[in-house]
């Protein structure tokens, strides 16, 4: 039975956790002409989300800890709050730049501002509006989230060695984020496509969303590096198959379980691995097929299901389908190796089962 991705207990601590520091936050900054855009970003962190990377790092924690420092976890909460809020950031850029209309089952921030703008009557740009200030808040996660660690209450040399692996991972998501702003612009899904687009996926979500957390976690319990680099092992494959999913639930997902819209990454043309993979296996009739709709701004739900039944019947969608079950089985193999405590290897694999076959 695959478990959740975050025990309800854990869950509930970590949105206490960024509730309390939201809200700590608010009452700096008591002008009323800011409080709009804290509330609507109050709301945005708080709503809702799998809070996967609090959970891989508070297990990969709770799993390379001493038993004496069990009864205090309140390090691997905050630092599991931090992350969120990272993440939080990158949910509300990466909205921006693809031009992401939905997330979390309502209107991206973005587009809340612009409805927002627009409803008051202001003078200018209700979309220039939105996704200026979006970015704002975008950019005060980011600040928040390294704020939040650095009151993590652990002991100053582990501090400062998860805040050195924390700014890596800020970097490598930017980087990954960057390539595939290139990627996307390049329109190139030739026989360079796949390598190209399984770099993005290694920086722009496997590292950030798995491998980091996890090492965070472990640093935080005083692990050595041979412990990283086990957990490492367990967390690349496992972030593969993590965007792997998400690329799927992009394109054939259900909207009222993901939050998001089937149309987006289409519209965009994000040169994501399953695209990639369909590039490479269509025939020439259904290579025309997806030059001629993905990328297309106005696509609409007839042609998003002329690029579904495409990429169906040239076996990419099943080849992507076999490289996720190939990671997962990869990282689970890893998991046989680390010598972690029982529960966490339980929940480490439930959370493998979780990233490969969720649905949301």
């Amino acid at each position: 039975m695959t478990l959740a991705p975050a025990p309800t207990p854990l869950a509930a601590r970590i949105d206490a956790e960024l509730a309390g520091f939201v809200d700590g936050q608010r009452l700096l900054w008591p002008d009323p002409e800011l409080r709009p855009m804290l509330d609507s970003l109050r709301r945005f962190i708080l709503s809702g989300g799998k809070r996967l990377r609090p959970a891989f790092c508070y297990w990969a924690w709770r799993g390379t800890a001493d038993p004496a420092e069990l009864a205090d976890d309140q390090r691997a909460v905050t630092a599991g709050a931090a992350l969120e809020l990272f993440h939080c950031f990158a949910l509300i850029h990466d909205d921006i730049i693809d031009a992401g209309s939905r997330r979390r089952g309502a209107p991206s921030l973005h587009e809340e501002f612009a409805t927002a703008h627009a409803g008051q009557g202001w003078r200018g740009d209700s979309r220039a509006f939105g996704r200026n200030t979006a970015l704002l808040c975008g950019d005060l996660c980011a600040m928040w989230a390294e704020e939040l660690l650095a009151g993590c209450p652990a002991e100053p040399a582990r501090l400062a060695r998860a805040r050195r692996m924390f700014a890596v991972m800020r970097t490598e998501a930017v980087a990954g984020e960057y390539l595939e702003v290139v990627a996307q612009a390049m329109a190139d899904f030739g026989p360079a496509a796949p390598a190209r687009a399984a770099r993005v996926v290694q920086l722009k979500t496997g590292r950030y969303s798995v491998v980091r957390p996890l090492q965070i976690g472990a640093i935080l319990a005083g692990a050595p590096e041979r412990v990283l680099d086990g957990l490492a092992a367990y967390g690349e494959p496992l972030g593969e198959a993590f965007q792997l999913r998400d690329d799927i639930l992009g394109v054939f997902g259900d909207p009222a379980r993901t939050g998001k819209s089937t149309l987006d990454d289409l519209r965009q043309g994000k040169p994501t691995p399953l695209l990639a993979e369909a590039y490479a296996r269509a025939d020439v009739r259904s290579r025309a097929v997806l030059s001629a709709l993905v990328g297309d701004p106005h696509l609409d739900e007839a042609g998003a299901d002329r690029v579904r039944e495409v990429v169906g019947a040239c076996g990419a969608l099943a080849a992507v389908e076999e490289r996720i079950a190939a990671a997962r089985a990869e990282a689970l193999r890893a998991l046989d190796f680390l010598d972690l405590a029982g529960d966490s290897r339980r929940a480490l694999a439930g959370l493998a089962e979780f990233v490969a076959d969720r649905s949301s």
